[in-house]
């Protein structure tokens, strides 16, 4: 079988993120079906951009290929962003007599945050007979009027909402990360028996092969805080809005009493912020580390005790959540004190730790006081069962054969 994957940031492990599009589309390869990634050079989401020479440029990264289209580059999220997507866009159609003519598709996913690409991603399974996917990462444009602030009424945002709705209309088959969706994407076109839920997961490889090495700095410290029999509650990822921190913080500044120290790994446009937070609330109990290697991270939270991870009330969660954080935290198999309001609640449905609401310090405060007096089988039960729930549930190789045999279900 032959699938083009339109993914405006797909990533690899070459470039960064995002990785899902890489994951789900290796192992359709080992599985013998070839796959054709067309993806932007230019995203902000990768940690390297690959270069290219010409307008197209192909490239094998384990044995998928990838096709990568000449776009500008962006700051931030203005007009340029904008530029960027419709440059894209132009793009795909440009190349679409490869796919008309030359490698005809079977199946012809779209598959970008914005739902533009719904469009090319159409005329191309319809002139060949292919099988169209819609697969959601975020509701767009829900998200960008719900979260930041733009009016429905905006032009960008009625197109995209065109866009969207044509999606749910023209698509075969509408993959959604988001596992509360149905009743919304059904107002906007979408008949149920096309709806199929495939999460993002993990690489379970990743974690069965060599770990590297934490540096030597973040090795030291933890080494000092076990010294001292501190009790260590981890986080490792963002510092950001978006990652609810600053609770986090406050819920610190009321467990100054106990054996309990919070250690927070990672980068962010927040950092300097939470920072001089920590500094205002005389918090000898937070300690802020430098971002490590991906490939670091499970060196790190297998020396914490528990682990964290926050969100703030915001009423876009109410179609669910869908965290790559929580998947690694829970592969590492630490108990996890989850803060959130949403549609679903992994860590409750695991019984893989303690959940409490969002925005809420003393909750958290509660919940921290709540696992340090477990007993270390206790945390260990806990621990064991989010790591078994997401190889039950969110292992790629296993969601990579659910996305295909739920897209030749559907017709």
């Amino acid at each position: 079988m032959r699938i083009l994957y339109i993914n405006h940031y797909a990533g690899s492990p070459r470039h960064g993120m995002e990785f899902r599009p890489y994951y789900l589309a290796r192992e359709w390869v080992k599985a013998g079906h070839e796959v054709n990634m067309l993806a932007a050079d230019t995203s902000h989401l990768r940690q390297t951009n690959p270069e290219l020479k010409h307008k197209y440029q192909d490239e094998d990264i384990d044995g998928i290929r990838y096709t990568w289209c000449r776009t500008p580059a962006y700051p931030g999220n203005g007009i340029k962003r904008v530029i960027n997507i419709f440059s894209f866009l132009g793009k795909v159609m440009g190349l679409s007599g490869r796919y008309l003519r030359e490698w005809k598709p079977d199946v012809v996913i779209a598959s970008s945050t914005y739902p533009l690409d719904t469009v090319p991603a159409a005329f191309i399974a319809g002139k060949t007979g292919a099988k169209l996917v819609y697969e959601v990462h975020d509701l767009w444009p829900l998200t960008p009027v719900e979260v930041g602030g733009m009016s429905p009424r905006h032009p960008f945002i009625r197109l995209m909402q065109w866009a969207e709705d044509f999606g749910y209309r023209k698509a075969n088959t509408v993959v959604s990360m988001l596992p509360c969706a149905r009743d919304y994407m059904m107002q906007h076109g979408m008949t149920t028996e096309k709806y199929l839920v495939i999460p993002n997961g993990v690489d379970v490889d990743e974690w069965q092969g060599a770990v590297a090495a934490l540096p030597a700095e973040h090795v030291a410290r933890l080494d000092e805080l076990k010294a001292q029999k501190r009790f260590l509650i981890g986080y490792a990822g963002g510092h950001g809005l978006a990652n609810a921190l600053d609770f986090l913080l406050d819920a610190a500044a009321q467990l100054k009493d106990a054996p309990v120290t919070f250690v927070l790994v990672g980068d962010g446009p927040d950092k300097a912020a939470l920072q001089q937070r920590a500094d205002e609330l005389a918090l000898d109990n937070v300690v802020f580390l430098p971002s490590i290697p991906k490939r670091a991270v499970p060196a790190f939270l297998a020396r914490m005790d528990s682990l964290f991870i926050g969100w703030r009330k915001l009423p876009i969660y109410r179609f669910g959540i869908n965290p790559n954080k929580l998947f690694d935290y829970m592969m590492a198999g630490k108990p996890v004190i989850h803060s959130v309001e949403a549609g679903n609640d992994m860590v409750k449905d695991a019984g893989a730790g303690i959940s409490v609401g969002a925005e809420d310090p003393a909750a958290i405060a509660g919940a921290v006081r709540r696992m340090v007096a477990l007993t270390p089988n206790e945390r260990g039960r806990m621990g064991a069962a989010g790591r078994q729930y997401i190889l039950a549930h969110h292992d790629y190789r296993l969601l990579a054969r659910r996305f295909l045999q739920g897209v030749l279900e559907r017709g």
